[in-house]
Protein backbone atom coordinates (compact mmCIF):
# COMPACT_ATOMS: atom_id res chain seq x y z
CA UNK A 1 0.00 0.00 0.00
CA UNK A 2 1.35 3.42 -1.01
CA UNK A 3 2.05 6.05 1.61
CA UNK A 4 -0.18 9.13 1.48
CA UNK A 5 1.32 12.12 -0.27
CA UNK A 6 3.15 14.78 1.73
CA UNK A 7 4.33 18.06 0.26
CA UNK A 8 7.16 20.42 1.12
CA UNK A 9 8.40 23.74 -0.22
CA UNK A 10 11.99 24.97 0.04
CA UNK A 11 12.16 28.67 0.93
CA UNK A 12 15.47 30.47 0.55
CA UNK A 13 15.19 34.09 -0.61
CA UNK A 14 16.45 36.58 2.01
CA UNK A 15 13.63 38.79 3.31
CA UNK A 16 12.61 41.12 6.10
CA UNK A 17 10.88 39.61 9.12
CA UNK A 18 7.46 40.66 7.83
CA UNK A 19 8.11 39.36 4.31
CA UNK A 20 9.46 36.04 5.59
CA UNK A 21 6.49 35.44 7.87
CA UNK A 22 4.06 36.36 5.09
CA UNK A 23 5.76 33.89 2.74
CA UNK A 24 5.55 31.12 5.35
CA UNK A 25 1.88 31.86 6.04
CA UNK A 26 1.17 31.75 2.31
CA UNK A 27 2.81 28.32 2.05
CA UNK A 28 0.64 27.12 4.93
CA UNK A 29 -2.50 28.56 3.26
CA UNK A 30 -1.65 26.70 0.05
CA UNK A 31 -1.52 23.45 2.01
CA UNK A 32 2.18 22.59 2.24
CA UNK A 33 2.96 20.08 4.97
CA UNK A 34 6.62 21.02 5.45
CA UNK A 35 8.48 24.35 5.21
CA UNK A 36 12.11 23.74 4.33
CA UNK A 37 15.29 25.82 4.23
CA UNK A 38 18.53 24.88 2.39
CA UNK A 39 22.09 25.59 3.55
CA UNK A 40 23.84 27.76 0.98
CA UNK A 41 25.81 30.96 1.42
CA UNK A 42 23.85 33.92 0.10
CA UNK A 43 20.55 32.44 1.28
CA UNK A 44 18.81 32.58 4.66
CA UNK A 45 20.46 30.88 7.65
CA UNK A 46 18.53 27.66 8.28
CA UNK A 47 17.79 27.53 12.00
CA UNK A 48 16.72 31.13 12.72
CA UNK A 49 14.61 31.05 9.54
CA UNK A 50 12.82 27.91 10.77
CA UNK A 51 12.15 29.39 14.20
CA UNK A 52 10.63 32.46 12.51
CA UNK A 53 8.58 30.17 10.26
CA UNK A 54 7.20 28.37 13.32
CA UNK A 55 6.15 31.66 14.88
CA UNK A 56 4.24 32.59 11.72
CA UNK A 57 2.46 29.25 11.18
CA UNK A 58 0.50 26.60 13.05
CA UNK A 59 0.47 23.33 11.12
CA UNK A 60 3.52 22.70 8.89
CA UNK A 61 6.55 20.81 10.03
CA UNK A 62 9.92 22.49 9.51
CA UNK A 63 13.05 21.08 7.97
CA UNK A 64 16.56 21.66 6.70
CA UNK A 65 16.82 20.59 3.06
CA UNK A 66 19.62 19.90 3.39
CA UNK A 67 22.36 21.03 5.73
CA UNK A 68 25.82 21.02 4.21
CA UNK A 69 27.52 18.66 6.69
CA UNK A 70 30.90 20.22 5.90
CA UNK A 71 29.75 23.48 7.48
CA UNK A 72 28.93 21.82 10.81
CA UNK A 73 30.62 20.42 13.89
CA UNK A 74 28.41 17.58 15.25
CA UNK A 75 28.21 18.90 18.82
CA UNK A 76 27.29 22.40 17.67
CA UNK A 77 24.78 21.01 15.18
CA UNK A 78 23.14 18.91 17.90
CA UNK A 79 22.79 22.05 20.03
CA UNK A 80 21.22 23.97 17.12
CA UNK A 81 18.85 21.12 16.27
CA UNK A 82 17.75 20.57 19.87
CA UNK A 83 17.17 24.29 20.45
CA UNK A 84 15.24 24.67 17.20
CA UNK A 85 13.10 21.62 17.92
CA UNK A 86 12.30 22.95 21.39
CA UNK A 87 11.50 26.47 20.15
CA UNK A 88 9.26 25.15 17.35
CA UNK A 89 7.28 22.80 19.58
CA UNK A 90 8.75 19.59 18.15
CA UNK A 91 8.23 20.37 14.48
CA UNK A 92 11.82 19.90 13.25
CA UNK A 93 12.95 17.41 10.60
CA UNK A 94 16.74 17.44 10.28
CA UNK A 95 18.06 17.03 6.74
CA UNK A 96 21.74 16.38 5.98
CA UNK A 97 23.83 16.17 2.81
CA UNK A 98 27.50 16.25 1.87
CA UNK A 99 27.43 19.56 -0.01
CA UNK A 100 28.45 19.88 -3.64
CA UNK A 101 29.63 23.49 -4.16
CA UNK A 102 33.41 23.87 -3.63
CA UNK A 103 33.24 27.66 -3.94
CA UNK A 104 31.02 27.92 -0.83
CA UNK A 105 33.57 26.03 1.26
CA UNK A 106 36.33 28.27 -0.06
CA UNK A 107 34.33 31.39 0.80
CA UNK A 108 33.62 30.02 4.30
CA UNK A 109 37.29 29.13 4.82
CA UNK A 110 36.44 25.45 5.26
CA UNK A 111 38.00 22.41 3.55
CA UNK A 112 35.91 20.85 0.80
CA UNK A 113 37.63 17.49 0.73
CA UNK A 114 37.29 14.54 -1.60
CA UNK A 115 33.98 12.77 -2.13
CA UNK A 116 35.13 10.05 0.28
CA UNK A 117 36.10 12.59 2.93
CA UNK A 118 32.76 14.41 2.62
CA UNK A 119 30.80 11.18 3.00
CA UNK A 120 32.99 10.16 5.96
CA UNK A 121 32.25 13.49 7.64
CA UNK A 122 28.51 13.16 7.03
CA UNK A 123 28.52 9.64 8.46
CA UNK A 124 30.34 10.86 11.57
CA UNK A 125 28.01 13.86 11.87
CA UNK A 126 24.81 11.80 11.53
CA UNK A 127 26.00 9.26 14.10
CA UNK A 128 27.15 11.83 16.64
CA UNK A 129 24.07 14.02 16.35
CA UNK A 130 21.82 10.99 16.83
CA UNK A 131 23.88 9.88 19.83
CA UNK A 132 23.81 13.31 21.46
CA UNK A 133 20.12 14.00 20.87
CA UNK A 134 19.30 10.52 22.15
CA UNK A 135 21.25 10.97 25.37
CA UNK A 136 19.25 11.93 28.46
CA UNK A 137 22.26 13.92 29.68
CA UNK A 138 22.53 16.12 26.60
CA UNK A 139 21.38 19.71 26.98
CA UNK A 140 19.41 21.46 25.62
CA UNK A 141 16.74 18.79 25.14
CA UNK A 142 14.69 18.62 21.92
CA UNK A 143 10.90 18.46 22.24
CA UNK A 144 10.67 15.24 20.21
CA UNK A 145 11.93 11.94 21.56
CA UNK A 146 13.50 11.46 18.12
CA UNK A 147 14.08 14.27 15.64
CA UNK A 148 13.41 12.68 12.22
CA UNK A 149 16.53 12.47 10.06
CA UNK A 150 16.47 13.04 6.30
CA UNK A 151 19.55 12.30 4.21
CA UNK A 152 19.91 13.47 0.63
CA UNK A 153 21.74 10.83 -1.40
CA UNK A 154 22.60 9.44 -4.79
CA UNK A 155 25.92 7.52 -4.65
CA UNK A 156 26.28 4.01 -3.25
CA UNK A 157 27.95 4.99 0.05
CA UNK A 158 25.39 7.71 0.67
CA UNK A 159 22.53 5.34 -0.10
CA UNK A 160 24.00 2.87 2.39
CA UNK A 161 24.15 5.58 5.07
CA UNK A 162 20.58 6.57 4.24
CA UNK A 163 19.41 2.97 4.53
CA UNK A 164 21.13 2.64 7.91
CA UNK A 165 20.18 5.94 9.56
CA UNK A 166 17.51 8.01 7.79
CA UNK A 167 13.80 8.22 8.52
CA UNK A 168 13.41 10.01 5.17
CA UNK A 169 15.42 9.06 2.08
CA UNK A 170 15.71 12.08 -0.20
CA UNK A 171 16.69 11.40 -3.80
CA UNK A 172 18.28 14.31 -5.59
CA UNK A 173 17.28 13.10 -9.05
CA UNK A 174 20.62 14.49 -10.23
CA UNK A 175 24.36 13.86 -10.00
CA UNK A 176 27.40 16.15 -9.91
CA UNK A 177 28.28 17.47 -13.35
CA UNK A 178 31.76 17.90 -14.81
CA UNK A 179 31.61 21.59 -13.83
CA UNK A 180 32.21 21.87 -10.05
CA UNK A 181 29.13 22.97 -8.12
CA UNK A 182 26.72 22.01 -10.91
CA UNK A 183 24.32 19.08 -11.22
CA UNK A 184 22.94 17.16 -14.16
CA UNK A 185 19.56 15.39 -14.04
CA UNK A 186 19.04 11.64 -13.92
CA UNK A 187 16.77 9.94 -16.41
CA UNK A 188 13.85 7.90 -15.10
CA UNK A 189 15.82 4.72 -15.79
CA UNK A 190 18.87 5.99 -13.91
CA UNK A 191 16.76 7.08 -10.96
CA UNK A 192 14.98 3.72 -10.98
CA UNK A 193 18.37 2.01 -10.61
CA UNK A 194 19.29 4.26 -7.67
CA UNK A 195 15.99 3.62 -5.88
CA UNK A 196 16.35 -0.11 -6.45
CA UNK A 197 19.86 0.03 -5.01
CA UNK A 198 18.55 1.85 -1.94
CA UNK A 199 15.75 -0.68 -1.46
CA UNK A 200 18.25 -3.53 -1.58
CA UNK A 201 20.38 -1.82 1.07
CA UNK A 202 17.33 -1.07 3.25
CA UNK A 203 15.73 -4.51 2.91
CA UNK A 204 16.44 -5.45 6.52
CA UNK A 205 14.87 -2.37 8.09
CA UNK A 206 12.08 -2.92 10.58
CA UNK A 207 10.30 0.20 9.33
CA UNK A 208 10.73 1.51 5.82
CA UNK A 209 11.77 5.12 5.30
CA UNK A 210 9.63 7.72 3.58
CA UNK A 211 10.96 8.44 0.06
CA UNK A 212 11.34 12.03 -1.08
CA UNK A 213 11.96 13.64 -4.46
CA UNK A 214 12.80 17.28 -5.13
CA UNK A 215 10.97 18.60 -8.20
CA UNK A 216 13.26 21.20 -9.74
CA UNK A 217 10.71 22.74 -12.11
CA UNK A 218 6.91 22.90 -11.99
CA UNK A 219 4.65 24.51 -14.58
CA UNK A 220 0.95 23.86 -15.29
CA UNK A 221 0.75 24.70 -18.98
CA UNK A 222 -0.47 23.47 -22.36
CA UNK A 223 2.80 24.67 -23.94
CA UNK A 224 5.79 23.52 -21.87
CA UNK A 225 8.48 24.36 -24.43
CA UNK A 226 8.99 28.03 -23.41
CA UNK A 227 9.09 27.02 -19.72
CA UNK A 228 11.77 24.43 -20.40
CA UNK A 229 13.95 26.69 -22.57
CA UNK A 230 16.29 27.74 -19.71
CA UNK A 231 16.76 24.09 -18.68
CA UNK A 232 17.52 23.06 -22.27
CA UNK A 233 20.10 25.86 -22.51
CA UNK A 234 21.80 24.59 -19.35
CA UNK A 235 21.51 20.94 -20.44
CA UNK A 236 22.06 21.06 -24.24
CA UNK A 237 22.39 17.28 -24.41
CA UNK A 238 18.63 16.98 -23.76
CA UNK A 239 15.84 17.18 -26.31
CA UNK A 240 12.50 18.70 -25.33
CA UNK A 241 10.98 15.21 -25.07
CA UNK A 242 13.84 13.98 -22.89
CA UNK A 243 13.52 17.00 -20.59
CA UNK A 244 9.79 16.44 -20.20
CA UNK A 245 10.43 12.82 -19.18
CA UNK A 246 12.85 13.70 -16.37
CA UNK A 247 11.42 12.77 -12.95
CA UNK A 248 12.48 16.14 -11.49
CA UNK A 249 10.63 18.11 -14.19
CA UNK A 250 6.87 18.58 -13.96
CA UNK A 251 5.47 20.58 -16.88
CA UNK A 252 2.24 20.12 -18.80
CA UNK A 253 -1.55 20.17 -18.36
CA UNK A 254 -2.87 19.72 -14.83
CA UNK A 255 -4.49 16.32 -15.43
CA UNK A 256 -1.25 14.98 -16.90
CA UNK A 257 0.85 16.23 -13.98
CA UNK A 258 -1.46 14.67 -11.39
CA UNK A 259 -1.44 11.34 -13.24
CA UNK A 260 2.34 11.48 -13.59
CA UNK A 261 3.00 11.99 -9.90
CA UNK A 262 0.66 9.17 -9.00
CA UNK A 263 2.51 6.94 -11.48
CA UNK A 264 5.88 7.99 -10.05
CA UNK A 265 4.68 7.09 -6.56
CA UNK A 266 3.78 3.62 -7.83
CA UNK A 267 7.03 3.19 -9.75
CA UNK A 268 9.58 4.72 -7.37
CA UNK A 269 7.74 5.08 -4.06
CA UNK A 270 8.00 8.88 -3.89
CA UNK A 271 5.21 9.98 -1.57
CA UNK A 272 6.97 13.05 -0.12
CA UNK A 273 7.39 15.65 -2.87
CA UNK A 274 9.30 18.89 -2.49
CA UNK A 275 9.28 21.95 -4.75
CA UNK A 276 11.47 25.04 -4.83
CA UNK A 277 10.21 28.46 -3.76
CA UNK A 278 9.67 29.75 -7.35
CA UNK A 279 7.27 26.82 -7.95
CA UNK A 280 5.29 27.25 -4.73
CA UNK A 281 2.21 28.78 -6.32
CA UNK A 282 2.37 26.72 -9.53
CA UNK A 283 2.39 23.43 -7.64
CA UNK A 284 -0.60 24.31 -5.44
CA UNK A 285 -3.34 23.09 -7.83
CA UNK A 286 -1.44 19.83 -8.42
CA UNK A 287 -1.17 19.31 -4.67
CA UNK A 288 -4.87 20.10 -4.20
CA UNK A 289 -5.92 17.56 -6.84
CA UNK A 290 -3.69 14.81 -5.43
CA UNK A 291 -5.18 15.36 -1.98
CA UNK A 292 -8.75 15.40 -3.29
CA UNK A 293 -8.25 12.14 -5.19
CA UNK A 294 -6.81 10.48 -2.06
CA UNK A 295 -9.61 11.65 0.24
Amino acid sequence: MSRPFRFGVTLFTPASAAEWRARCRRAEELGYDVLLVPDHLGMVAPFPALVAAAEATQRPRLGTFVLNAGFWNPALLAREAATTDALTGGRLELGLGTGYVPAEHEEAGLPYGSARERVDHLAHTAGEVARLLGSAEFQPRPAQSRVPLLIGANGDRMLRLTAEHADIAAFTGARPAATPGKLEPLTAEELDERVTRYRDLAAGRAEQAELNLLLQLVAVTDDPEPVLKPLLERQPQLSLEQALSLPIVLAGPLDDLVARLRAQRERFGFSYLTVLEPSMEAFAPVMERLRAESA
